[in-house]
């Protein structure tokens, strides 16, 4: 009988066979324990898309409100320059016109908030300013509601929040932003 050697009983082998087992498992077990966060961002609805061409239209400037963030991150409302704090406030008055001024929108269905910004504009300022303009709607849908219904807007049922919506229309239209510095 041939002498067997202990080098030749003990190869060096990793059996492997079981590998792509465990890798498997391994992914698994990553997938189902991590957690994906979330994209956030600006809910706002797009106009369908169109290949006709967009007709101008002509709105009366005294129903437009509009807004204009520069590459500073200032603000120009109305042509005037503004403070981020106030803009929430001005932006109600200038809908519901309370005291019917003549520079003010006639009602609030022709109400049409106007934001501008610039491209160098922080991206920080212009989420500051469209939630302040949000925060305007917000607070007009609130205070009617609790005027008509005694209750919080987000508390109503959907067809008493969209008879309130109807008759106070969010109208944000935003313009495609400037280059750098451009502020027309």
């Amino acid at each position: 009988m041939p002498r067997v050697r202990t080098k030749d009983r003990l190869k060096n082998e990793i059996n492997a066979g079981s590998m792509a087992d465990i890798a498997f498992l391994l992914l698994i077990f990553f997938l189902v324990t991590t957690t994906i966060a979330d994209d956030q961002g600006l809910l706002v609805k797009l106009p369908p898309w169109s290949n006709e061409p967009v007709e101008d239209v002509t709105l009366n400037q005294r129903n437009v409100f509009g807004v204009l963030v520069n590459a500073q991150n200032q603000l120009l409302v109305r042509k005037e320059p503004a403070d981020v704090r106030d803009l929430r406030r001005r932006a109600i008055e200038f809908i519901t016109n309370p005291n019917h001024r003549e520079d003010l929108a006639v009602n609030p269905k022709k109400a049409v908030i106007s934001l501008k910004n610039d491209r160098g504009t922080n991206y920080n300022t212009y989420l500051t300013v469209y939630n302040e303009l949000l925060a305007a709607y917000n607070e007009i849908w609130n205070n009617e509601a609790m005027k008509r219904y005694g209750k919080p807007y987000q508390k109503l049922p959907a067809h008493l929040r969209k008879a309130i919506r109807k008759d106070y229309p969010m109208i944000i239209s935003e313009a495609e932003p400037t280059e750098y510095g451009e502020e027309k």
